[in-house]
């Protein structure tokens, strides 16, 4: 905020003394000076914008918990975008757990039915019925006085990783405590594909033991499962899992000698090298693609978030676009000024009222601050639908080159700001669902004089250059820029070429030569 105030400085004056010369006297003086000050609120809106919503709402769900004048809205302002009729007997959409009136109990079932209920739920025979049993569960200790379902992922199982997996082996494999010791720091250190990144040297050193016995007990844990875990490299990995099947002779050991020639698809030079047939070096390339290089990604436990778009991006009725928030995902809160007005009048003590003064404030600036953002992040999103129409009508060859700046520009708003609003949201439109990151890109000039070209239309074009040509005529990174300049009138060099179609993972004209000729020999 930009704020005035007084500030003392001491000022040296230049005095001439008279046979002395120069002399310097310093003195006290008050000056007033406006600047910019960042308050501790300002900072937390401006961070709030960068925040996505998952953020938002851990953070909303802080500020619930220590501010006692803040509360939730219950009043269904959030109902979810395009939300269908509710049906009157039974909702599909809404949980089993709201619905348990219209299911009925399983003696009311079996009943419709003319049967016993064992014949049609077994596992209630005994018990009180379904109805009964959600009643008395929202009856319990932990539910007095309240109506929330319960959260019936907190019940879920946690999923096994792969270092329980394998410390459950290591139980029955190893029975000496020293083995067990040497197994425990070899699982310890393995990476995320299963792999051993420390080798038995070092393993021994660290553990005061000799190499032999690191090299004893890492052979037994080689027979874990899964096949290929403790490998060390990638030819030790697919070895021991064609060991396994009973399949690594001597001429597909030959083949894991050279797998640098597999990754350059070299096919002649690997049948050289092996001196075997060509249908013999199939055969066995076959089998190779059948194992897993990765084993223990089988135990990833990291959960994967669904991305969640914050801003929807429809067809208007009348024309153009239709741009609105996503308000099922925005927390709302509101301000208990009844409760305010209640305990205020009982506070007696300077930190009681200071405290309720702290937190009325704090709950203003919050309510301010979420309404802000999400006005905020709609109007970036309009300004960013408006300057990528053609994208949405065309796809992303018409996808224009465009800048935090120009966007700033637009709407009155700083790059930064911008910048931050962008970060970590989604845009959901009939194209697809794209960070709001994608629709910034470099400009690429044009030689035709029309304007400039978006850099990721030019790598999207690189792409469908490459996905259709010839088997027989495989297009070189100079043979692709000079197709964008006759085509497109794109001035792009080789090295961009060859820059972005690394970054899209494409593989030299060389090595996709020799897949595409692989392709045609199999088929």
């Amino acid at each position: 905020m930009l704020g005035a105030g007084h500030r003392y400085v001491f000022v040296a004056d230049a005095v001439v003394n008279r046979g002395f010369g120069m002399a310097l006297s310093p003195r006290l003086e008050a000056r007033q000076t406006q600047s910019l000050t960042l308050t501790p609120q300002l900072m937390q809106s401006i961070r709030l914008l960068q925040l996505s919503h998952l953020e938002l709402n851990a953070f909303v769900e802080a500020e619930l918990e220590r501010n006692p004048l803040l509360e939730r809205d219950e009043t269904g302002d959030n109902e979810p975008l395009m939300a269908a009729e509710p049906d009157a007997e039974f909702d599909n959409s809404r949980d089993v757990y709201d619905n348990s009136e219209a299911i009925g109990t399983a003696a009311t079932i079996a009943e419709q039915y003319d049967t016993d209920v064992s014949n049609v739920f077994p596992e209630q025979v005994g018990q009180d019925s379904l109805q009964q049993a959600q009643s008395g569960y929202r009856e319990g200790p932990s539910m007095v006085g309240t109506s929330e379902a319960p959260d019936f992922e907190s019940f879920v199982a946690e999923q096994t990783n792969l270092a329980d997996h394998l410390r459950s082996q290591i139980l029955l494999l190893l029975k000496h405590p020293g083995d067990r010791l040497i197994a425990q720091y070899l699982t310890d250190n393995l990476n995320e594909a299963g792999y051993l990144t420390v080798d038995c040297d070092s393993a021994a050193e660290q553990l005061g033991t000799e190499p032999a016995d690191v090299e004893a007990v890492l052979t037994v844990l080689q027979g874990c499962d899964p096949v290929g875990v403790y490998a060390r490299d990638l030819k030790e990995c697919l070895a021991l899992q064609l060991r396994e099947k009973d399949r690594l002779d001597p001429l597909m050991a030959k083949v894991l000698e050279h797998l640098d020639l597999i990754g350059q698809h070299n096919i002649q030079a690997l049948t050289r090298a092996v001196g075997a047939s060509n249908e013999d070096i199939a055969d066995m390339l076959t089998e190779l693609r059948d194992l897993n290089p990765r084993p223990g990604r089988a135990f990833d436990g990291s959960p994967v978030q669904a991305v969640v778009p914050d801003v929807y991006v429809r067809e208007a009725n009348g024309g153009g676009w239709a741009v609105e928030l996503n308000t099922g995902i925005l927390p709302r809160v509101l301000v208990n000024r009844t409760y305010y007005a209640t305990v205020s009048k009982k506070a007696r003590g300077t930190g009681d009222k200071s405290f309720l003064t702290d937190c009325l404030q704090t709950a203003n600036w919050l309510t301010k601050s979420l309404d802000q953002r999400a006005q905020t992040i709609l109007k970036v999103a309009t300004e960013i639908v408006r300057q990528q129409d053609a994208f949405l009508v065309h796809g992303v060859s018409h996808l224009k080159p465009m800048t935090l700046k120009m966007v700033a520009e637009e709407i009155d708003m700083h790059e930064s700001t911008v910048s931050r609003v962008t970060s970590n949201k989604y845009l959901a439109t009939p194209r697809g669902l794209f960070e709001m990151k994608y629709f910034f890109t470099t400009a690429l000039g044009s030689t035709s004089g029309a304007g400039d070209h978006s850099a990721e239309a030019v790598r999207h074009r690189i792409r469908q250059l490459i996905d259709a040509e010839d088997p027989k005529a495989i297009l070189s990174d100079d043979t692709i820029a000079e197709v964008l300049q006759r085509e497109q009138g794109i001035d792009v060099a080789r090295r961009t070429v060859a820059k972005y179609r690394e970054g899209m993972n494409i593989p030299s004209s060389v090595i996709r030569r020799r897949q595409k000729k692989a392709l045609v020999s199999a088929g």
